[in-house]
């Protein structure tokens, strides 16, 4: 049996009843309710401006629901990165982009089907260009694997089904000084792009890489052992 889940949902505004059905359909697993686990993050993305914001927290009832978790299991990031590159705008900046964009769709995107709650990274700010980058054949899949886990980015939790929005529940509401979170956000960010610049490699990293022109070209499929290695790591 699933347990419920207390997650919080930061935002400009208190939402004692999510409602089914709106919201942007361009975010990063489409239209539907965004949350977390952590209090904290959830308190980052309730101040984006400098303004008083405010944390949501609900209880989630999940038992009889199909979570798909995309950071552990059969699922992994070229996973993510497909349902990624279905919903959000890419700047494709190299020849190789519009290739790897269709590549990756057809080759790792899930069956999202019947999912009623993603979990899953958060594709904020750099976060965001990391992915962009190893689109574009910038970056390797394991300096993106790497990039993700940098900046204690934290994980979303996402209600996509009416029946999600159904067994969710308000329990209370914060408010949240942006004064404190507002620059707190930023310095995460600061601190993922820091971490990830300040990574040196050697030549026989390089060598040991996989490129997304790479896995093109050996037309590399979800269960490759190749991938497999570095995902793990």
């Amino acid at each position: 049996m699933k347990q419920d889940l207390i997650i919080y949902h930061g935002s400009q505004q208190i939402v004692e009843v999510p409602k089914f059905g709106i919201g942007k359909k361009y975010n990063d697993y489409g239209q539907g309710f965004y949350c977390t686990e952590s209090i904290e993050l959830a308190k980052e993305w309730a101040c984006p401006l400098k303004n008083d914001g405010y944390s949501n927290k609900y209880l989630l009832h999940v038992d009889g629901m199909n979570v798909m978790h995309l950071t552990k299991g059969e699922v992994n990031i070229l996973n993510w990165l497909a349902i990624l590159l279905k919903h959000r705008k890419f700047d494709i900046t190299s020849p190789i982009g519009n290739n790897a964009r269709d590549f990756i769709l057809s080759r790792f995107m899930p069956d999202t089907t019947n999912v009623d709650v993603m979990i899953g990274y958060r594709a904020d700010d750099s976060y965001f260009s990391f992915a962009e980058d190893f689109v574009n054949n910038t970056i390797s899949l394991r300096d993106l694997n790497l990039a993700m886990q940098l900046g204690t980015l934290g994980e979303q939790v996402v209600l996509l089904s009416k029946q999600a929005f159904e067994q969710i529940e308000f329990i209370e509401h914060e408010v949240v000084d942006y004064r404190k979170y507002y620059y707190k956000r930023a310095k995460r960010d600061q601190n993922a792009r820091a971490a990830y610049a300040g990574r040196k490699k050697n030549l026989q990293q390089l060598i040991g890489d996989i490129f997304i022109l790479d896995i093109m070209r050996e037309d590399m499929k979800h269960d490759d052992p190749r991938l497999q290695s570095i995902i793990s790591e």
